[in-house]
């Protein structure tokens, strides 16, 4: 599931980065990301987090889109911290050089933490062994 989804995820932002959004790495990032959270979705909740109680439904739905979302943010760090903080950007350095930073922060770093985030959420937050529901 994982490779799946940082499969779609490399190709969609090399796609994009390298085409319409060459001038706009950061919003590359963030559709591939967005790509990778929907077949995510579908993966883990047939595999992973299939025998696990917890929520049902439309609720499930939408706190695995907003723990993702929020992962973006930690996604995208280490390649806005690359391109505009380190500036391995062209013209300050190499087309080759600029493109291997951006893979190293987005895909390889990034993507780690990115993972780390939505694994330890989603066991805590979206797919929990239990939902404590108040007595009645």
């Amino acid at each position: 599931m994982g490779a799946a989804a940082f499969t779609l995820d490399t190709a969609v932002f090399l796609t994009l980065k390298s085409t319409v959004l060459e001038a706009q790495p950061i919003i590359a990032k963030v559709l591939a990301v967005l790509a990778a959270i929907t077949l995510s979705y579908i993966l883990n909740k047939q595999w992973s987090f299939a025998a696990r109680g917890g929520r049902r439904g439309h609720h499930e739905a939408a706190l695995f889109y907003l723990v993702s979302f929020l992962a973006i943010a930690v996604n995208t760090a280490p390649l806005w911290v690359s391109r505009y903080m380190l500036h391995l950007e062209v013209p300050e350095v190499s087309r080759f050089t600029q493109n291997v930073a951006d893979f190293v922060a987005a895909q390889l770093i990034g993507t780690a933490l990115g993972m780390v985030f939505r694994f330890w959420a989603f066991v805590r937050v979206v797919f929990p062994d239990q939902v404590e529901r108040a007595p009645e």
